[in-house]
């Protein structure tokens, strides 16, 4: 028995929680994937599925092994990859998922430094402020800002990126700023469909202002530009303000308070082992991305 395929194979119908779909994703015929989990079974003595003529599901026994078994994967997918990186160049194509604006800086830079270093790698990028889904919008590598990433997936740690508060000269000239967060009600603000509860630190203090403002708007380059042009107060991710705020197209306010940092995160399907591509990715990404992104750093 080839025991490497037998468990990529029970990985997959684990996933998917079907033969057909297992087998289709696999390249293999339906009975070949269910021989595998059955020599998987003979091989462990115990049952890892329970099947019925509707649904496949896990026994507790298959449960365990899932986690085992993707640790295998995974290990053994960092072995290939570190000797394809000592003996061939890497090629194939990785689709990439990440927030617009993040995609437009610091995305687009770190793909065009990994794609001249090696020239046979096509990258999809799939730019969106919504959450993909990675099994059917088939995403290799999703970049995501969030403290709590999605148990189901695995999540790898890049950097921490801080935000700002920002508006025009023009607006301050017009409006003033506010001088606490309690009195951003008083302005128009533009707000992220995905993001209206801004939260400030000060000391010890947490003030949480629930946003209402005249534009919102799914997409942070939108509320960039809104904000250049005196529509209101934007909050932005450091990363995007801070070019703005060098070329004095924004300005910071409320800098006495420091606001929420997110994490940045890589996060992949377990069946990502498949692709040695993908975690050379991702490790160049950790290896460019050292330093976290926050204000006054």
């Amino acid at each position: 028995m080839d025991r490497i395929n037998a468990i990529k194979s029970f990985v997959e119908v684990a996933h998917l929680a079907s033969f057909t779909k297992a087998a289709e994703r696999l390249g293999l015929s339906r009975l070949q994937v269910s021989r595998h989990v059955q020599e998987l079974e003979q091989w462990l003595e115990q049952r890892l599925l329970h099947r019925t003529t509707r649904k496949v599901s896990l026994t507790q026994q298959g449960e365990r092994a899932l986690i085992r078994f993707e640790r295998i994967l995974n290990e053994t997918s960092a072995l290939v990859a570190e000797s394809i990186a000592n003996k061939t160049e890497l090629s194939g194509t990785i689709r990439i998922s990440s927030p617009i604006g993040f995609a437009q800086t610091m995305l687009v830079d770190a793909v065009s430094q990994f794609i001249a270093q090696h020239p046979r790698v096509k990258v999809d990028i799939h730019a969106s402020d919504s959450f993909s889904n990675l099994v059917e919008q088939r995403i290799d590598i999703a970049l995501r800002y969030t403290n709590t990433p999605d148990e189901s997936l695995i999540a790898r740690p890049l950097l921490k990126i801080g935000a700002c508060v920002c508006v025009s000269l023009n607006y301050l000239a017009k409006h003033g700023a506010p001088l606490t967060p309690d009195e951003l009600t008083d302005h128009p603000c533009l707000v992220h469909l995905n993001h209206n509860q801004w939260r400030f630190f000060n000391d010890n203090t947490r003030v949480e202002v629930k946003m209402a403002g005249p534009l919102v708007c799914n997409d942070v380059t939108t509320i960039v530009h809104a904000a250049i042009n005196s529509a209101g107060i934007a909050w932005l991710p450091f990363d995007i303000a801070r070019s703005y705020i060098q070329q004095q197209q924004l300005v910071p306010i409320l800098t006495e308070y420091s606001l929420e940092a997110s994490q940045l995160w890589a996060v992949y399907l377990s069946r990502s082992y498949q692709s040695p591509l993908v975690r050379a990715f991702i490790d160049f990404l950790s290896d460019s991305w050292q330093q976290d992104i926050l204000p006054n750093k």
